[in-house]
């Protein structure tokens, strides 16, 4: 989810405080982050400095390889936190990156939602490897006036009738998109898991994007990219996320998007601690800060996505009229089990065997496929 590459790869020095329970007076330390664009705003960042005395140096990154990359620099020393997406996170952890953490040190974990406790993407062998953060869909945008009738599947972004019309997003994990098509609409395959692909079920859904290709206006790197893609009417249908449909219909665009009846990817985000930190007071300090309801909804309505903890709702509410349900933060489960969110292709199957692609593959097949 490259997720959120509307990202632009800055350096932000700023500094933090936080008033949680048990915590009276600073204590000093430093952070150093890397962070999605968006995930350490002012707002809910200068509280937390000021009672913690906790700095924190967050480095934004545009990609999830980037961060993985930035986590292992200077022998994986450099960087004392990451908010990596579940394309990120098993990497992270099974090359030795994170640390495990206590969620009891967690005042809030509590409130989270049970499938947000111990998800797959932060999650191994019982063992907790950060703390979920927010989510979100990965959805069909498309215009109202061009795009007739109204799209019900994925199907619109593989029709020829909008070649040149199309926009997609520049990232490997896309291949996912694809095999979640196929599962849905040619069962014979056997994909069970959009993530987990055998060589057969892997090259059905690069077949698949083949096809696409011609259809593509840009495979988009930014938000902002898509954005001005239908601004412009170079695109009329594409893969996007919350974040571009709330800043299209700000901007009076005639967008609509929905998640169609195959179901969607989407990305549930982990802050996760380095292996090597020195920093593990302030790290947990930030943990159970960026957990607790207010902060939750702040950043929920900022980003447009949706928090984990479930008493962040009514306080959405209060700091934006509608906004729980734009986001879809007091949404039923059904709702919830149509996301199929990101996580690290690899080897191992989970049914005993170990003939799946690994993300290396879907990296090199992306490369070839874009040519």
């Amino acid at each position: 989810m490259t997720k959120r590459t509307w990202a632009l790869v800055a350096v932000l020095s700023i500094g933090l405080a936080f008033p949680a329970a048990g915590v009276s007076k600073p204590h000093g330390g430093t952070l150093n982050m890397i962070a999605w664009e968006g995930y350490t705003q002012p707002q809910w960042v200068k509280p937390f400095q000021t009672k913690t005395g906790c700095t924190v140096h967050a480095k934004y990154a545009g990609s999830s390889d980037e961060m993985v990359t930035l986590m292992r620099s200077g022998g994986g020393s450099q960087y004392d936190m990451v908010s990596a997406s579940g394309d990120a996170s098993l990497r992270l952890i099974y090359g030795k990156d994170v640390q495990a953490i206590d969620p009891s040190r967690i005042p809030d974990f509590k409130n989270f939602g049970p499938a947000f406790k111990n998800p797959g993407n932060n999650t191994v062998g019982g063992k907790h490897y950060g703390i979920s953060l927010q989510w979100g869909p990965n959805t069909l945008l498309y215009n109202t006036k061009l795009v007739k009738p109204a799209p019900t599947s994925w199907s619109v972004l593989y029709d020829p009738k909008y070649k040149g019309k199309v926009t997609v997003p520049d990232n490997p994990i896309q291949i996912a998109d694809a095999a979640l098509y196929l599962m849905k609409t040619q069962p014979s395959l056997g994909i069970k898991d959009p993530y987990e692909l055998n060589k057969d079920q892997f090259n059905a859904a690069i077949s698949l994007l083949k096809k696409q290709k011609p259809l593509v206006k840009k495979y988009w790197a930014l938000a902002s990219d898509e954005i001005d893609l239908f601004k412009n009417g170079d695109a009329t249908v594409g893969a996007s996320w919350p974040y571009q449909t709330n800043t299209l219909i700000g901007s009076k665009s005639p967008v609509k998007d929905i998640i169609p009846r195959e179901g969607a990817t989407g990305w549930l985000d982990t802050w996760m601690v380095s292996a090597k930190s020195k920093n593990l007071d302030c790290a947990y300090k930030w943990l159970a800060w960026i957990s607790t309801p207010t902060v939750q909804a702040q950043q929920a309505i900022y980003f447009g996505e949706t928090p984990v903890n479930s008493k962040a709702c009514a306080i959405m509410d209060k700091l934006s009229k509608g906004s729980c349900a734009q986001y879809h933060a007091n949404a039923p489960l059904k709702y919830f089990k149509q996301i199929h969110f990101w996580k690290t292709p690899i080897a191992d199957c989970g049914n005993g065997k170990k003939d799946c692609m690994d993300y290396t593959k879907w990296q090199q097949a992306w490369t070839q496929l874009k040519g």
